[in-house]
């Protein structure tokens, strides 16, 4: 893509998004996610009713006096966007192509997080971590971001959210809002994601194709797999064949549930011919 046409979507997804988090997430997003998280303040003096948890044993045993340790909300959050750029993400038969889906979606989050003031950063992943933007605040930076992912060509093909997270778990050393994109059609990923749970606040954004949930009875058809390479002739008319692509569709979708379910954090998932300002709208609300 030249300089041109490049910096041309990318004032105009900047208008679309930056208008939607300006008019109609932003209110929402700060109510789904300011105040989530505290920070240390200051030590004092214990009280009787003070919660006995938040006693501070070292500032106790020099003074020979209970201290407690004093929280106070964070009022600047750092947001994470976790991004699929493996190849199964470049598929589409409707409306968009997931990846640009995807691209719409982290720039409507992006914005609503720097209309609040937070910090937004970016992990792009394949079957490794390709690329890493530190958390940084203003329009420019989420521009950039932006640029990155109308561009951005992955060196691999495959899919390693475990290693995505293994690698947000090293460089993430403050309480964070997480977001992962991806069509979540990989294994793997259930440990790092519990680890991950326990320190920051996860949603798992789930974008896919119709077409890929279900395959249709169209006779012979040459498919190729977008993360290996490797090219098959199938016979769609095989009602086993398809019965079999079908329940691996949804034990990926099965997966992803309860996966997330059991550590405790949100899922939203969005269909690429839908609105995905009705599903983040749906979303924030619920989080209030």
């Amino acid at each position: 893509m030249d300089t041109t046409e490049l910096l041309r979507k990318v004032r105009k997804i900047e208008i679309k998004t930056k208008g939607l988090s300006q008019h109609i997430f932003s209110g929402e997003y700060q109510s789904a996610f300011k105040g989530r998280g505290m920070s240390f303040s200051e030590v004092r003096d214990y009280h009787p009713g003070d919660d006995v948890r938040n006693i501070d044993w070292n500032v106790t045993a020099r003074t020979n006096e209970p201290h407690i340790k004093v929280f106070e909300e964070e009022r600047e959050l750092t947001v994470m966007l976790l991004i699929d750029v493996s190849r199964s993400s470049f598929f589409g038969t409707v409306n968009l192509m997931k990846n640009e889906f995807i691209t719409e979606v982290s720039a409507v989050l992006a914005f609503s997080a720097i209309q609040n003031n937070d910090k937004v950063g970016v992990i792009f992943f394949s079957d490794k971590v390709e690329k890493f933007i530190p958390p940084k605040k203003g329009r420019s930076h989420i521009l950039r971001i932006i640029r990155e992912l109308l561009n951005f060509r992955p060196e691999s093909k495959g899919t390693d959210l475990g290693a995505a997270l293994g690698f947000m778990n090293n460089v993430l050393k403050k309480r964070s809002i997480v977001f992962i994109l991806s069509d979540f059609m990989t294994e793997g990923y259930t440990i790092p994601l519990q680890v991950a749970a326990k320190r920051h606040d996860m949603v798992g954004i789930r974008v896919f194709d119709p077409n890929e949930e279900q395959l249709p009875n169209i006779g012979l058809v040459r498919m190729s797999d977008a993360e290996t390479g490797k090219s098959y002739l199938v016979d769609t008319a095989s009602k086993s064949l398809r019965d079999r692509f079908n329940e691996r569709t949804k034990k990926y979708r099965e997966d992803f549930k309860s996966i997330f379910s059991r550590s405790g954090k949100d899922t939203v998932s969005m269909s690429v011919d839908q609105s995905y300002e009705k599903a983040l709208l749906m979303f924030f609300k619920q989080r209030r």
